[in-house]
């Protein structure tokens, strides 16, 4: 709250009180959930990532994180009807310090959006930052306020 009281920069990834980040669910016609193996982080995560200036809108910069970390385009995904282009989740986390990118520890405000995978788009993952992918059954999802949010819909 502090960012957001005091004026910050909330959109850039040099704010260190926290700042936005955005990440999409994808959902596969089983209803899994993609995610990503995180090579900094080492963590199997969601897509997503820091908005950059070019992003007009908070779902833009998710769907730009989702091109670019699983190879999936805007036409490989289909918003839920339920949300459009309204956050599914908002979710507050730390991340912890970054001395090869001279990042202090800080929090990410991360909004997700969900999408419906079209049947046969392809996850080509981008090497750099992203070692492996699978798609997780929602029961099987680390994240547990998300997970509740994904069976209380059809």
């Amino acid at each position: 709250m502090s960012a957001l009281a005091g004026g910050s920069a909330v959109t850039s990834r040099k704010e260190f009180t926290g700042h936005v980040t955005c990440g999409v669910v994808v959902l596969d016609a089983d209803r899994r959930v993609l995610h990503i193996r995180h090579n900094v982080l080492g963590k199997w995560l969601l897509p997503g990532g820091h908005v950059e200036p070019e992003d007009v809108a908070l779902v833009d910069a998710a769907l730009r994180e989702a091109r670019e970390e699983t190879g999936l385009v805007t036409t490989d995904l289909r918003p839920l009807e339920e949300f459009g282009d309204v956050p599914l989740d908002i979710d507050i986390h730390a991340i912890p310090e970054n001395t090869d990118k001279e990042e202090q520890s800080h929090w990410h405000f991360d909004f997700r959006f969900a999408f419906k995978l079209a049947a046969g788009s392809p996850v080509r993952l981008q090497a750099e930052e992203v070692s492996g992918y699978d798609w997780l059954h929602p029961d099987a999802m680390p994240a547990v306020e998300l997970r509740k949010k994904l069976t209380n819909f059809s």
